[in-house]
């Protein structure tokens, strides 16, 4: 098998694959990009890298604007994203209801933490996408994406954690850079009760990152794809459909996507024996 350039963040479950401490012909060579997010515009607007780790938000989005990508049933990263959504310790948001009208943060609309969280909101404490204005510091990853009419951009030069802090927001969402501060709270009382009840009602923890292979690699060496998807202790596109399909749903419902997309679609370029 040939040498892959991959960019692929560095986890408990994927610091011995990208070193070399499991046996596999392919040879990794990771561009060692942190955070990984600075690596999925460039995959998805110029497929610099062969392998990359992806956001599903960012995939779903690639996917509808027809980018040559193949999503592997592999999950980088998961976990409950109640946690990261902030607001001031002494400020008057004292439970996800009263977010509806205000001003909460995040670093970009399509930013899969807030895929998730509005999906929650809405469905679950009756806060519509278009009930709270959003406030963004990045465009999306797909460049032909435009935000919603409903979100606006922060003033250049302006941070998302000063901003919060001193009341221009009302909340702010936050990713694995979520601050430690006595300043602030979480915007769900019980942080751990809520993210139970999303499993409880979906059966699932929701998934951020997963992988994703060039269309040109997957389609000549299909052999890449079943070897990456046991090298990262992959699953089954059955077993992921749930989260995918429920992605789908906020993705459209929070104006991510040009257009529906079917799972089928999702998983479209995938070998059939790693199906």
């Amino acid at each position: 098998m040939p040498d892959l350039s991959v960019a692929i963040g560095r986890y408990n479950h994927s610091a011995a694959a990208l070193d070399g401490g499991v046996a596999s012909p392919l040879v990794l060579h990771d561009a060692g990009i942190k955070p990984i997010s600075r690596a999925f515009a460039p995959m998805v607007r110029e497929g610099r890298f062969e392998v990359s780790e992806m956001a599903i938000a960012t995939f779903l989005m690639a996917k509808a604007w027809g980018k040559p990508l193949v999503l592997l049933p592999v999950v980088m990263a998961a976990r409950f994203q109640e946690g990261a959504l902030l607001c001031r310790a002494d400020g008057p948001v004292r439970a996800p209801g009263d977010l509806r009208g205000r001003r909460v943060g995040v670093r970009a609309y399509s930013q899969t933490t807030g895929l998730w969280l509005r999906g929650t909101l809405q469905h679950e404490h009756g806060v519509a996408p278009d009930g709270i204005r959003w406030v963004t510091f990045e465009d999306a990853h797909v460049a032909e994406y435009a935000d919603p009419s409903f979100v606006e951009r922060a003033p250049p030069g302006s941070d998302l954690l000063a901003l919060l802090k001193d009341g221009t927001l009302d909340a702010a969402i936050f990713g694995n850079d979520t601050p430690d501060d006595r300043a602030l709270r979480p915007v769900f009382p019980d942080v751990a009760a809520a993210g139970e009840a999303f499993r409880t009602r979906h059966g699932f923890v929701p998934v951020n990152h997963l992988l994703v292979l060039r269309r040109d690699v997957a389609e000549s060496r299909p052999d890449i794809a079943a070897e990456l998807v046991r090298l990262f202790n992959g699953t089954t596109r059955a077993a992921l459909n749930p989260a995918i399909e429920l992605a789908i749903r906020f993705s459209a419902e929070q104006d991510l996507l040009p257009r529906p997309l079917t799972t089928d679609e999702v998983w479209e370029g995938l070998p059939p024996e790693v199906a």
